[in-house]
């Protein structure tokens, strides 16, 4: 009977000194950041949005005339004062593309600022005198300057059919 419990006593010193070690898988989850953005136009969204830099690369490679289909992101330099129906946006710190919106079919607000992400046609054009001077009038320029406007422009513009403005 001594021998049975000797036997027990040491199989349960060894069972319970057992050295079990147990692994706990943590879940780490990438948390992307969520960004609020107030839609205008066909509704669109932010993946796959060109930088401003990359999307420059493009209009370079551009003739007038050409177009190309693209969604890019950028800030906004100015929006017209009138009515919210064009915007410029800061491309590379050099360059800004005039945006306007396909049929007139939204307007910005015009305390827009910050950042958007477009969605549309990207293209050049020369832009005449004449309009030139107009949006040098819906921006709020003096006389002098809208009177300093005599050579048309080469530009980049971008024709937008929809919009999110980051909140």
């Amino acid at each position: 009977m001594k021998k049975i419990v000797l036997f027990l006593a040491a199989s349960l010193m060894i069972v319970s000194c057992k050295n079990e070690t147990k692994t706990t898988e943590e879940n780490v989850e990438d948390v992307k950041k969520e960004i609020a953005y107030a839609s205008f136009g066909t509704e669109i969204n932010d993946a796959d949005a060109l930088t401003s830099e990359r999307m420059m690369e493009h209009y370079k490679g551009l003739k007038a005339g050409d177009t190309v289909n693209a969604k890019m992101k950028a800030k906004i330099v100015e929006v017209c004062s009138k009515k919210g129906c064009w915007m410029t946006l800061d491309m590379d710190g050099e360059n800004q593309v005039m945006v306007k919106f396909k049929d007139y079919g939204f307007f910005m607000p015009l305390n827009a600022e910050g950042n958007v992400v477009i969605n549309g046609k990207a293209y050049v054009a020369e832009t005449s005198v004449d309009e030139l001077r107009h949006y040098a009038e819906d921006a709020g320029k003096s006389e002098e300057e809208i009177a300093a406007i005599t050579e048309p422009k080469f530009e980049y513009h971008f024709e937008a059919d929809g919009v999110l403005l980051e909140q």
